[in-house]
């Protein structure tokens, strides 16, 4: 008798120890569920700040295939005298290259476009972007932007998740993780790949999920991706036969069937299922009003420019993300591919520039305007630069790039960003920093650290490591392009 009962009373421990622990995986899993409303014993909440932030949100304005900084931002007049002339092996110094440029000449090519001083401001911007030229005095551009990687998945990979490697979580889903929602009818993170230009675009690098996706973390925090045509939002409208009030109760029947399943089984995901499914219901009405354009006044649609009418558009996304921000959306990624030049580069640039050349200004002065700059960060980059020399057919005005990564540029704008300065120079031939680099990490540290984040604070365990988005190297603040 007394084996049996002290057999059941090891069981019921083990049964008190269990059902504990089911009650603590659904008290996380309800944490994820409702950022910042639970307190970790003796840590500040998550989505708590680890310091007084500069911003809230961003817009990540991706430049999908690698924009040539030569052509657009870096300029440098003395080539004209080393056209066609081999790049000394002073500055390549045997550098890696492509193996498309392997074994090939290496021929200067100097940009056939045209720069102009900002009066602003005194930065040097490509006659292909007068618009961010005019609003320059509010913009850092980055001459100094290097990587890791030479080629474009990796590369892409790499500065929208801080690897190489797939699988790791995005920046978007990062800042959800870490700072949680600051609207309950809106997803916290938001993606908008833009339609091509009419001109065509040769070499569309694909776009692939993971580009926004959550990784190792929870999967509430990935980005929602909007659609050019149909619903915005997958599967967002009722089918035929189906009304809002059938629609609420079947999702209350099903509800109640997955807080069965997660009390047996204490998955969070069941949860995040649960919640996911909420968010979809009350996109229902909020995505609708948010797409709908016809409250706009004519002053503010002709500000983004012509392009603005065409759905899917780069310059209509800027104006959806305006609104979105507006709405307190955490992060909006807009996609914008086709910068992949290696050939016919001055045939195809200007059509690149001008999507996005009239809308990313519009998008700071709306944004200014409205009182929201301020604590909106904006930031403009691709996944790497272009060379120097030509690749191709290499005449004044029909040349291409190959890709580089050692130097390219991008620029910042609001959310605690100085206005009106480049930041660090490169040698004559936009080939190797000089001054005052930014690695993509240093890039993701300094975002944080405006959204009032310390990125060596940040971090989520998995696989046996503390996973942050800066990764284990050592990255910095780039406190020089900070107001």
């Amino acid at each position: 008798m007394h084996r049996i009962l002290a057999t059941h009373d090891v069981l019921q421990s083990r049964r008190r120890f269990l059902k504990a622990a089911a009650v603590g995986l659904g008290a996380t899993a309800l944490g994820a569920l409702l950022p910042g409303a639970l307190r970790a014993q003796g840590g500040p909440r998550r989505g708590d700040p680890h310091h007084a932030p500069r911003a809230r949100r961003v817009i990540f304005l991706f430049m999908a295939g690698a924009p040539s900084q030569l052509d657009l931002f870096d300029y440098k007049p003395d080539l004209e005298r080393q056209f066609r002339q081999p790049l000394p092996p002073s500055v390549s110094m045997g550098q890696r290259v492509t193996a498309m440029t392997r074994g090939r000449s290496q021929l200067v090519a100097p940009s056939m476009f045209g720069f102009r001083q900002s009066p602003a401001s005194g930065v040097w911007w490509s006659e292909l972007l007068p618009h961010l030229s005019a609003v320059s005095d509010r913009i850092c551009v980055v001459h100094t932007l290097n990587t890791n990687a030479i080629n474009h998945d990796p590369a892409k990979t790499f500065i929208c998740t801080g690897s190489e490697i797939p699988g790791k979580a995005s920046m978007g889903a990062w800042l959800s993780y870490g700072l949680g929602s600051m609207n309950r009818d809106l997803p916290d993170f938001v993606v908008l790949t833009s339609a091509f230009w009419t001109g065509g675009k040769r070499n569309v690098q694909g776009l692939y999920s993971r580009l926004w996706g959550s990784g190792f973390l929870p999967s509430r925090h990935q980005g929602t991706a909007f659609q050019t045509v149909g619903d915005p939002v997958l599967f967002l409208s009722n089918p035929d036969g189906v009304d809002p009030a059938v629609r609420r109760r079947m999702l209350d029947a099903v509800a109640e069937l997955n807080h069965k399943h997660q009390r047996e089984i204490g998955d969070p995901e069941i949860r995040t299922t649960i919640a996911q499914q909420e968010m979809a219901f009350r996109m229902q009405s909020s995505v609708p009003a948010l797409t709908d354009l016809s409250d706009e006044p004519d002053e503010v649609l002709a500000l983004y420019g012509p392009e603005v009418h065409k759905t899917g558009s780069f310059a209509r996304n800027c104006l959806l993300a305006r609104r979105m921000i507006e709405r307190d959306v955490r992060f909006v990624q807009i996609n914008h591919r086709g910068w992949d030049h290696h050939s016919i580069l001055p045939q195809q640039l200007p059509g690149q520039c001008f999507d996005v050349d009239q809308p990313s200004a519009a998008l700071i002065r709306d944004l200014e305007r409205r009182g929201l700059l301020d604590d909106t960060l904006i930031v403009f980059a691709g996944e790497f630069g272009r060379t120097v020399f030509c690749q191709g057919r290499l005449e004044r005005d029909d040349y291409g790039r190959d890709h580089h990564p050692r130097c390219f540029s991008g620029w910042l704008a609001g959310g605690g960003i100085q206005g009106g300065i480049a930041h660090g120079r490169t040698d004559d031939f936009s080939y190797n920093v000089v001054e005052d680099p930014v690695g993509i990490h240093d890039l993701h540290a300094t975002m944080l650290y405006l959204l009032g984040i310390d990125h060596e604070r940040l971090t989520f365990p998995f696989q046996g490591l503390d996973q942050r988005l800066t990764g284990v190297e050592p990255a910095r603040v780039v406190h020089e392009m900070l107001s």
